[in-house]
This record gives C-alpha cells, structure tokens and sequence, in this order.
C-alpha cells in the first residue's frame, strides 16, 4: 500500500488566487452539536476556517447560538429547534433546508456532538449536498445498514466505530485495518478515513478498490476531540474544489491532503507542548503552520 507524502500533499492542495474573495473557496455547512456535547462542531468548524474554506456556517441546537455567536465571530450560527435533552430536534429540518434553499453551501459536515438527534437519519438519507459523516453520524449508519451514498461522502471512522458497522472485533492489526476500510468504503459507495495510528485513507473505483497510509501524526493526537478538527479539516480543504465541483476524485485529494497535515499539526504541537500536553484545540493553531513548514520544505 502506497503512504501519503509531502510531494503529493504539496501537489494536490488547491491553488489559491491570489486575486481570489471568499466565495471561491467555499462554504461549509457544520450541522453537529448538543447540549451536553458543544465543543464537537466549534472543533470542527473552526478546522474547516483554518485550512482555508470562504464561509463556514455552524448549526446548532438554540440553545447553544448565543454564547458561540458572540465568542467566535468569524462562524456564522444558525440556530435550530431542539428537544428536551438539548438535541436537534426532527422539527429542525424545514429550517435548514431552507438555509440550504438560501445559501447554497458547498457541502455539509454532520454527526459530531449530535448524539441521538432525532434528525441525524433524514440529514443522511435526505441532504442534497456531498457529506462528510463522523461520530454520532456513524452511529446512525449503523442503524442503516444497506444504506449507500448517492452523494460524494466522506465517513471517518476510528477503530471502534468501523468494527461496529462492520460487526466485527476492535483491531489494531495494520492488514485488517486496511481491509476494514476498504469494506466500509466498498459498504457505504463512500471515501474511508480510517483514523487511528497511520490513518488509512481508502475508496472504491468502479469496484476496485485503492488505499494509502498515512506516515504523521503520534499519541499527541489520541485524545477525545481530534477527530472532529480532522473532519472539519478534510470539509474545508474539499470545499475549496467548489469552483469545479464536488467529486469523489477530488473528495479524496481533500481526504488524503487533510490527513497528513492534521498528523503534522499534531507532531509540531508535541514538539512544543509534548504528547502528553497536546489539546485538539491546539491542534487547530498547527494546522497553517503545518502548511507553511510543508512549502518551505522545513524538516
């Protein structure tokens, strides 16, 4: 199997124009949150500003809007019905749809903090815009287990979320990691991340199916959080292909790009900060300095 490198990361990031204004990089529609799990989508959506996406707009329970409203001006908060246990409720639906009706966001994020919102299995069978699913998301795939994507979609897994939709053990093993993402991406008709040590980026062409590994990243990034910096990552490097279009092809140049400077981020911050001390949140501060170490070609 082929490993990820910087050569190809540097070959496959999408160009910015210097001439360019923000809506041709995209606009990245984050749907994820509760009461009880906040930080997820503020993780995630704040990834998805630092690797370069135009506009990112944050769907949140109401709740919730007015204090990330008022602490992170640079996200643009649309608040949502909710239940009683804080959750998006079902009855958020015709609000985002017409947000979506609106805006024209270029691609949509959704699962991270969502737990069991009643929302999450009509956001995936219903939402007309290419997907990037983590978390609670993949929680409710597992509910669905036929279910395939006609939408480009992006799925990332760790290890215990892959074994349960493939109802298989949790394994550590580098072959069965490959193939359990190779399944998943095969199963689903979506990209695999595979998250985990030497992340495993997979997808199925035409039934054949092609993976890398990839070579960064360390314990500094086992920890409750990272997952969702790496989702909205992968969503705002993808979102910048909006000019020409969301695909499946440059779905996985996104995917494979946003893997290696995520575990990148995560190295230079341990450099400062060790393994041990390395937050996701400081990971978001690493992810620029990833791509500027990445061109000056530093070591």
């Amino acid at each position: 199997m082929d490993k990820i490198t910087r050569e190809e990361v540097l070959s496959l990031l999408p160009k910015r124009d210097p001439r360019a204004f923000k809506g041709v990089f995209g606009r990245v529609l984050v749907v994820a949150g509760s009461r009880e799990m906040c930080g997820a989508g503020l993780l995630c959506s704040k990834a998805a500003l630092r690797m370069g996406a135009g506009l990112v707009y944050w769907a949140l329970p109401a709740s919730m809007q007015p204090s990330f409203a008022a602490a992170i001006p640079e996200i643009i908060t649309i608040p949502l019905p909710e239940t009683e246990r804080g959750e998006i409720a079902r009855t958020a639906w015709p609000v985002l749809t017409d947000f979506i009706e609106k805006q024209h966001p270029t691609l949509a994020v959704v699962g991270m903090g969502m737990q069991k919102s009643p929302l999450l299995a009509q956001l995936l069978q219903e939402i007309q815009l290419p997907l990037v699913v983590d978390a609670d998301g993949l929680n409710a795939l597992n509910e669905m287990p036929s279910f395939r994507f006609e939408k480009p979609a992006i799925v990332t897994p760790h290890a215990g979320e892959i074994a349960r939709l493939l109802n298989t053990a949790v394994v550590v093993d580098e072959s069965f990691r490959i193939l359990q993402a190779a399944q998943l991406a095969d199963q689903t008709n979506a990209i695999c991340v595979l998250k985990g040590p030497d992340t495993i980026v997979a997808v199925s062409d035409d039934g054949k199916l092609n993976s890398w590994q990839n070579p960064t990243g360390g314990p500094a990034l086992a920890k409750g959080g990272s997952g969702d910096v790496l989702s909205g990552a992968i969503a705002g490097l993808w979102a910048q292909f909006s000019a020409q279009g969301l695909t499946t092809e440059n779905g996985l140049q996104a995917a494979k790009c946003a893997v290696y400077i995520h575990g990148l981020a995560g190295d230079m911050a341990a450099e400062e900060l060790s393994d041990y001390g390395v937050l996701p949140s400081d990971t978001l501060g690493y992810l620029p300095r990833a791509i500027c170490r990445m061109i000056k070609g530093d070591k």
